[in-house]
């Protein structure tokens, strides 16, 4: 990521939710009401906070019948698993397991 990717991406993992909904999604496949139901926020949170994560390039969906399931873009998927549990944006790093829960 570089330039305008990067920003969008900072500013999406500025919000402690948005690391929550992160952290819960490179373990697994979720849909809305499984994040909501993990971390304790309204459906409605959970799917703001998705779609700006999703804009700013960190997610994708996949749609299973009636469900939408969000994962971690398969690029930063890759990348965090080369270099665990730090995440490369480009312009900064991140080692998530040191990130506030």
């Amino acid at each position: 990521m570089t330039g305008l990717t990067c920003i969008a991406a900072l500013k999406a993992l500025s919000e402690g939710t948005r690391l929550r909904i992160l952290r819960l999604l490179f373990k697994e496949q979720l849909n809305v009401t499984g994040i909501a139901e993990r971390l304790k926020v309204s459906q409605y949170n959970v799917s703001r906070h998705l779609r700006i994560m999703r804009e700013a390039g960190l997610l994708e969906t996949e749609k299973r019948g009636q469900q939408h399931l969000y994962t971690v873009a398969p690029n930063l998927k890759s990348q965090m698993e080369a270099n665990k549990p730090q995440l490369d944006l480009g312009c900064c790093t991140f080692r998530l397991d040191k990130l506030p829960k």
